[in-house]
C-alpha cells in the first residue's frame, strides 16, 4: 500500500504595518524619511495623495481621510502602530468647522478604528499652544495646568486640546499605549506648503508693521520627527511631551532673521491693547470691501502672548535634543528663497 504524502502549505507571516496619517506634511515627511533611513520597510502613509519618492522607497501608499469611517477601518488593518499627524494648521476664525472635523472627528474615527482592529500604540502629534501659553512669559512644563482660558481664542489650538481629549478618552483600556507629543513652532528646511514657516516668509516680506510684545518657542522639524520615532519605544502610556528648542521675545526672533535676511526688523512697538483692538478694526475693514487683511487679527494676538515651554520630560524620558536654533533659521530662509521665493527676493 502506498504511503500518502502529506502536502505542507508553507505561510510567510507578514510583518505588520506602521500607519502615519498626514506623511506628506511638514512633520510627516521628515518622519517618513527618517523611518526609511533607519531601515523600517513596513511603512502605510494615508494621505490624499503620496509623492513619488516614497513609494520608490517602498512606502505603502493609501488615499483617503481621517474623516472618512471607511477609509480609516481599511488604514488601520494589519497594523502595529499608528502615527497620527493628519492636521489643518489656520488661525483663521472662520476655519474652526473643518479644524474640528478633522483633528477632533477625525481622531476619534481613527482611534475607534484602530482599536477594532487591533491596534495597540497609538503615537499622536498635537501643538505646544495646548499647554505652554502665558501672559507673563513663565516657563512651563507638562505639570502645569492647561490655559484653557487662553488657548479657547484661537480655534486651531481649541481643536488640539478637543483632540487630545478626545484621544485620552478612547485610549484609556489597560493594554493601549497613547503617547502624544507637542511641538512648538516647526521651522527648518521642507515645508513646501507653508504650514509653520509661513511666520519667516511673513517676516520677509515686510509684513510685520510692527514688533510684538510676547515671546515665541520653536523646534526644528529634524529634530522633533527625530523624537517622535523613538516615542514609539519610550514613550509612556498617557503622557505629554512638550518639544521645544529654544525660548526667545519676538524682539530676539525678529533681530536674529534681520542678521540672516538683512531685511529690517520693525521699529515701531504698540502696546497689547491698542495693537489686539487695531488689527481687529483693520481686518473688519478689509472684510468689509471683500478683501483680505495683510495679517490675520488672530495672529496678532498670539504674537503679545508667551510661548515659552521647557522640554525637560523630553529630553530624559525619550532622549530629546536639538540643534543651534540659529541653523534650524538659516535652513529655514535657505529653504524659503530656493523653492519659494525663487532664490531672489528679500536677500
Amino acid at each position: 500500500m502506498a504511503e500518502k504524502t502529506k502536502k505542507t502549505t508553507k505561510t510567510v507571516k507578514l510583518q505588520k504595518k506602521i500607519l502615519i496619517t498626514g506623511g506628506t506634511g511638514f512633520l510627516g515627511k521628515h518622519i517618513v524619511e527618517q523611518f526609511l533611513d533607519a531601515g523600517q520597510k513596513n511603512l502605510r502613509v494615508m494621505a490624499s495623495s503620496v509623492p513619488q519618492w516614497m513609494t520608490d522607497r517602498g512606502v505603502e501608499p493609501f488615499a483617503g481621510s481621517v474623516t472618512s469611517r471607511a477609509d480609516v477601518a481599511a488604514a488601520t488593518k494589519d497594523c502595529e502602530a499608528v502615527y497620527h499627524l493628519a492636521g489643518k494648521v489656520s488661525f483663521e476664525y472662520d476655519g474652526a468647522a473643518q479644524m474640528n472635523k478633522i483633528h477632533v472627528e477625525g481622531t476619534r474615527l481613527l482611534s475607534e478604528a484602530a482599536k477594532e482592529n487591533g491596534v495597540k500604540n497609538f503615537i499622536m502629534s498635537s501643538s505646544s499652544g495646548t499647554s505652554a501659553i502665558t501672559e507673563d512669559g513663565a516657563l512651563v512644563d507638562e505639570s502645569f495646568p492647561q490655559p484653557v482660558e487662553i488657548l479657547t481664542k484661537w480655534p486651531y489650538y481649541a481643536s488640539k486640546y478637543y483632540q487630545e481629549k478626545t484621544a485620552i478618552g478612547i485610549w484609556k483600556d489597560k493594554g493601549d499605549r497613547l503617547v502624544m507629543l507637542n511641538p512648538s513652532l516647526l521651522l527648518g528646511s521642507g515645508d513646501d506648503r507653508l504650514s509653520s514657516t509661513k511666520i519667516v516668509l511673513d517676516y520677509m516680506g515686510r509684513k510685520f508693521p510692527y514688533t510684538p510684545a510676547g515671546g515665541i518657542n520653536f523646534v526644528d522639524a529634524r529634530d522633533a520627527a527625530a523624537t517622535f520615532l523613538v516615542a514609539l519605544d519610550k514613550g509612556n502610556h498617557g503622557e505629554r511631551y512638550l518639544l521645544g528648542a529654544v525660548n526667545w521675545t519676538v524682539k530676539e526672533f525678529f533681530g536674529k532673521l534681520e542678521r540672516l535676511t538683512g531685511v529690517p526688523a520693525p521699529r515701531l512697538r504698540i502696546p497689547k491693547k491698542i495693537a489686539i483692538a487695531g488689527s481687529n478694526v483693520v481686518q473688519q475693514l478689509f472684510a468689509t470691501f471683500d478683501k483680505s487683511a495683510p495679517f490675520e487679527a488672530s495672529e496678532v494676538e498670539m504674537g503679545e502672548y508667551f510661548w515659552y515651554l521647557d522640554a525637560s520630560k523630553a529630553r530624559e524620558e525619550l532622549g530629546f535634543t536639538t540643534r543651534d536654533p540659529m541653523e534650524t533659521l538659516q535652513d529655514t530662509v535657505k529653504y524659503l528663497r530656493e523653492h519659494v521665493l525663487g532664490n531672489r527676493l528679500f536677500r
